[in-house]
């Protein structure tokens, strides 16, 4: 992405988050292929089914080899909900809707943060290829997980806290307001990481050191946006 003007537009709405392109995402993220074999990965800043970061996974998940892919999602995410709908019945069941339904929500429905869990994704439509209709399908037959979180969905929170103990790998566009507070998370548990992250975060007190000792460092792909790597290169 060329410019400024995603930052610009971010500023100007109020929002703290905006889509990655998934053209972005798969040019950073050829490079590091061979590092997610067998490994649990984690979107923690990601509604997954508007997640360009879960798209990504989702669709190359036997590809890449993955044992297991968990998304989570703010509850205050202003992108949370658009593409696959679902809703909160009264006995606080999640329930769906796909993009294709005409049917109305409930009035009485709330929507809430979920994650997802995707341990096996294969071609249930036959058409020869992996893609959402598939995922969205196994979400459907329970052979993945998607539920309600406790919480609000906030990467700091204690659930989330323990699905961070559980990935191998990060992987996500976190919130720009909160870039010192995620980096922090993310270096007390010493997990591996590629984020994207304001090139101004290069100046940050806390994220020269590690540039300087070659802890972390830019990936392919610094322009605009810059990705943060630990552990691989």
């Amino acid at each position: 992405m060329a410019g400024n003007s995603n930052l610009h537009d971010s500023a100007k709405n109020k929002r703290d988050e905006f889509y990655t392109q998934l053209s972005l995402i798969e040019s950073e993220l050829k490079h590091y292929r061979h590092h997610f074999k067998d490994k649990t990965v984690l979107c923690n800043c990601d509604d997954p089914y508007e997640s360009n970061f879960f798209k990504y996974f989702a669709m190359n998940f036997n590809a890449l080899g993955l044992k297991k892919l968990i998304t989570t999602c703010y509850a205050t995410s202003p992108v949370t909900g658009n593409e696959f709908d679902y809703y909160v019945d009264k006995r606080s069941q999640l329930s769906f809707l796909s993009a294709s339904d005409n049917s109305p929500v409930q009035e009485e429905s709330e929507r809430k943060p979920y994650k997802v869990e995707i341990t096996e994704v294969t071609d249930e439509n036959e058409d020869g290829r992996i893609d959402l209709s598939d995922v969205e399908y196994l979400m459907r037959n329970k052979k993945n997980v998607m539920e309600l979180l406790d919480g609000n969905g906030d990467f700091r929170s204690q659930e989330c806290v323990e699905l961070l103990k559980e990935a191998d790998i990060v992987v996500t566009n976190p919130p720009f307001s909160l870039f010192r507070n995620y980096m922090a998370l993310l270096m007390q548990y010493n997990k591996q990481f590629a984020i994207i992250g304001n090139q101004n975060a290069i100046t940050y007190r806390e994220v020269l050191p590690l540039i300087r000792d070659s802890k972390v460092w830019l990936g392919y792909n610094n322009g605009h946006f810059w990705f943060k790597v630990q552990g691989s290169r």
